[in-house]
């Protein structure tokens, strides 16, 4: 993934967990600010951590095979 969508896409999850941190701080709802407080900011480390799945032309051919045998 280019790197400036992956920052934008970065920048964007932090905000709108930013936002339902507080709009859930507003409303009066503890539990889901926390989950909101932890899984805001591992949605952004773990889109920078593990690497974007490629596949290959051979897998791709592959997987076609094996849906076209499923079908038969």
């Amino acid at each position: 993934m280019p790197f400036h969508i992956k920052l934008g896409l970065s920048i964007a999850v932090a905000l709108v967990a930013l936002g339902g941190w507080f709009y859930m701080g507003y409303v009066g709802q503890t539990g889901p600010q926390w989950a909101l407080a932890f899984l805001g900011p591992f949605s952004v480390f773990s889109l920078w951590i593990f690497p974007e799945v490629m596949r290959s032309k051979a897998d791709t051919r592959k997987a076609r095979e094996e849906q076209k045998q499923e079908k038969a």
